[in-house]
């Protein structure tokens, strides 16, 4: 408890309760000041400039094996050690010049009956604004046609009979994941 002596009355007078509701005021004033402050810098977040927009979008889809790896696994799509042994040989080590100038991962072509992330056609491929979207493209073909598939022997399957063009994709999919001990680093 405390005490206030009142010099009028001679006596100590009872202030706990006036005190105490005081304090809360001065509590709730300062988190009230603290909570709009906040909440102005949050919203002035929404209006950054388009310079400052360009860096952030462009550090976050800076490319690189190991960013893909982390990307392939965040989209949880099926059989990621064979996903990333594709975009190794699709791409070229990912020097191609489909890689390069169309974003496109996968050697992928325009999709016509399933959702898409492309923007259209070029050097007879799908071009994609970053290599995420084609990573997300991928997705949306391993759901709508990889779904059924239970074993790794079935992908592969599905892959030589609807994906590849080259009699011999399978078996130099299979070297890349020996090699980089692919089935390893993706767990």
């Amino acid at each position: 408890m405390i005490f206030k002596y009142d010099k009028k009355t001679l006596k100590y007078n009872n202030i706990t309760g006036k005190l105490t509701i005081i304090s809360l005021f001065v509590i709730i004033l300062i988190i009230l000041i603290v909570s709009i402050i906040l909440l102005k810098k949050v919203s002035e977040v929404k209006y950054i400039s388009a310079e400052t927009r360009a860096i952030v979008l462009k550090e976050n889809n800076e490319f690189s094996e190991d960013n893909l790896k982390k990307y392939i696994l965040e989209l949880n799509i099926k059989y990621p050690h064979i996903v990333l042994a594709q975009a190794i040989l699709e791409s070229g080590g990912f020097k191609s010049k489909i890689f390069k100038e169309n974003n496109n991962l996968f050697g992928m072509k325009c999709a016509t009956r399933r959702p898409t992330t492309n923007k259209g056609e070029q050097h007879n491929h799908a071009y994609f604004d970053t290599w995420k979207d084609c990573v997300i493209d991928y997705a949306f073909f391993s759901a709508q046609y990889l779904d059924d598939i239970k074993t790794e022997k079935e992908y592969f399957e599905y892959l030589s009979q609807n994906y590849a063009e080259d009699t011999t994709y399978i078996s130099k999919l299979k070297k890349i994941i020996e090699k980089k001990e692919l089935k390893n680093i993706l767990k």
